[in-house]
């Protein structure tokens, strides 16, 4: 299955993936943005609070990157954004444990506290279900592109049904 054929343009699910990797994308911005003002060091491990979140130089390049990213998949759009939103969801989730385990330590170049790896988790969650909307299910709609690309057969039939002609019979009245 190729992705970016699935989708059609004008469909209503680009419109979720879209819009959710612009605001996450948005907010890492201007995360990243309000890190780099403090002017705390680049590998600094103790950090400086922006947001109720720590944050140093290096986890600010990190935000404006990857806000630029999904800015820009917002910009694409489509299975792209879809994509994407997925791909990034789980990296922010690896972030997290990764984090988690290196909390406290000499090794925490990212600056993270708890509030840092809940809200890692959090923003991977929520990229990865906006990322899965209309993707992943077992009640996918008919008219919904990639059930037809699971089920080729059966959307040929949908396509070639055609309902009767002339107005629907009248129920319940009395003829005559």
């Amino acid at each position: 299955m190729k992705l970016q054929d699935s989708l059609p343009v004008d469909h209503r699910l680009g419109q979720v993936y879209r819009y959710s990797a612009g605001g996450i994308g948005i907010f890492l911005l201007v995360f990243g943005i309000l890190g780099f003002t403090n002017n705390v060091g680049f590998f600094s491990t103790h950090g400086d609070k922006i947001a109720a979140m720590t944050s140093n130089g290096l986890l600010s390049l990190l935000s404006v990157l990857f806000g630029l990213l999904l800015i820009a998949g917002a910009v694409r759009g489509g299975n792209f954004a879809s994509t994407l939103n997925m791909s990034v969801g789980v990296l922010f989730i690896l972030s997290g444990f990764v984090n988690l385990a290196l909390l406290g330590g000499k090794h925490n170049f990212l600056a993270f506290h708890m509030q840092n790896v809940m809200f890692s988790f959090a923003v991977g969650l929520l990229l990865m279900t906006f990322g899965m909307y209309g993707r992943v299910t077992t009640h996918l709609p008919y008219d919904n592109p990639y059930w037809r690309n699971r089920h080729p057969e059966a959307a040929r039939a949908s396509r070639t049904l055609t309902l009767p002609q002339g107005p629907p019979p009248r129920q319940g009245l009395p003829q005559g």
